[in-house]
């Protein structure tokens, strides 16, 4: 009986036991698909934070290209910092050269009057129109004194012009090849008397005008503070107003280079005056030159100057000088200015035009390459063709 009544109770139970366990499984199923889906939703979280922060940074991959304008920008404003830079370092090498050539001018310049040696080196140099160097030779004292008895203004007068009108005027000349040779102290004693030249660092020689040229540009810019650097043969008569006003009207111009440009033969033949050994450079036998301003005057401004002055040592020089400033300048950014009004004829060339009212600027011989006879002629031209004394001073600059 009482196997029976057990038999029956466990047959009673065994479905509750069963549904129990069933129930009991299911909760630990189902707690552990939560916790599953709970862990799942997180990496599925992280994994679409990460998809975003991949979009994020593939979204500023594809915009760095959007940005090349302001990289364009930045290396626009590199390059203007590296071309401000340059002409920083430019102006410095003039100034090295401006104080370079400097010390060689105050024993030589010791006797000028006050204006030129006050001992204030330290303020500004003052702003002038334009110096004049006037090339001349050992051998040309008569040439310099029919200069001077013309248009070229003596004593107080060449300084009263330097301080009224701005215009300096100075004879140049460099060295002999002996030291404190007869012909140096000449020209010392010749100073002394006038003070108007300009002594050079140069060996004086008929084959070495090119680099006189250079030499001439390079101690003017150094000395003064002009806007333009004129050369002028002593041969020539010159109307010094009216230089004066041809050049103020150009003078806002950046880079000019005025005077009568021509454009000759290049001369292979040694037994020619104005042979070019280096002819083969220009071309074929028989080809002509570059345009260039005739030797006998013509005029640059400031900044061509000072190109010079910076650049000399690797300028090269022609045998004819006026050729080797116009090899210099014909690379640059600079105006050529034709002026035929500084290269008037003698009399009665520059004789009728000014009557006529059209006043030149210089006047010589084509054919002499200066006045003919200048030392006699040129008292005479300056009567027919000069301005009138005054003209200078009450000129327009």
């Amino acid at each position: 009986m009482k196997s029976r009544g057990t038999r029956k109770i466990s047959i009673i139970w065994v479905p509750f036991f069963c549904f129990s366990f069933f129930f009991f499984g299911m909760l630990i199923t189902n707690s552990r698909i939560w916790s599953v889906s709970e862990s799942n939703g997180q990496v599925i979280s992280r994994r679409r934070h990460e998809q975003e922060l991949q979009i994020v940074s593939e979204d500023s991959s594809f915009k760095i290209p959007a940005e090349k304008k302001d990289v364009m920008t930045e290396v626009y404003r590199t390059q203007e910092a590296i071309q401000s830079l340059d002409k920083k370092i430019t102006m410095l090498y003039r100034d090295l050269v401006e104080a370079r050539n400097s010390r060689g001018m105050h024993s030589s310049d010791s006797h000028t009057p006050s204006i030129e040696s006050s001992g204030k080196s330290n303020l500004p140099k003052k702003k002038m129109l334009m110096v004049i160097g006037i090339n001349t030779a050992f051998s040309s004292r008569r040439r310099r004194d029919s200069v001077r008895e013309t248009w070229m203004p003596r004593g107080e007068k060449l300084f009263q012009l330097e301080r009224e009108k701005g215009i300096v005027v100075r004879f140049m000349i460099g060295h002999s090849a002996t030291s404190n040779s007869i012909l140096d102290r000449a020209i010392d004693s010749e100073d002394a008397l006038h003070k108007d030249f300009l002594r050079l660092e140069h060996i004086e020689g008929y084959h070495e005008l090119s680099a006189k040229t250079k030499s001439f540009f390079s101690t003017a810019v150094a000395k003064w503070d002009a806007d333009f650097y004129v050369k002028i043969d002593d041969d020539v008569h010159v109307n010094l107003g009216m230089l004066a006003t041809t050049l103020a009207y150009h003078r806002s111009k950046p880079r000019v280079y005025i005077g009568c440009m021509k454009s000759g033969p290049v001369l292979s033949s040694k037994s020619v005056k104005y042979h070019e050994p280096e002819y083969w450079k220009f071309g074929e036998e028989g080809n002509k030159y570059f345009r260039h301003a005739t030797g006998q005057i013509y005029a640059i401004s400031k900044d061509l100057a000072t190109y010079i002055a910076v650049n000399q040592p690797i300028l090269h020089k022609y045998a004819n000088e006026d050729v080797s400033l116009g090899a210099w300048l014909i690379g640059l950014e600079v105006e050529h200015i034709d002026d035929r009004n500084m290269c008037c004829g003698t009399p009665p060339d520059c004789e009728w035009k000014a009557q006529a009212g059209n006043v030149c600027v210089a006047s010589f011989d084509w054919s002499c390459s200066g006045i003919c006879k200048s030392v006699e002629r040129i008292k005479s031209v300056h009567e027919k063709c000069g301005e009138g004394n005054g003209a200078v001073w009450s000129a327009l600059i």
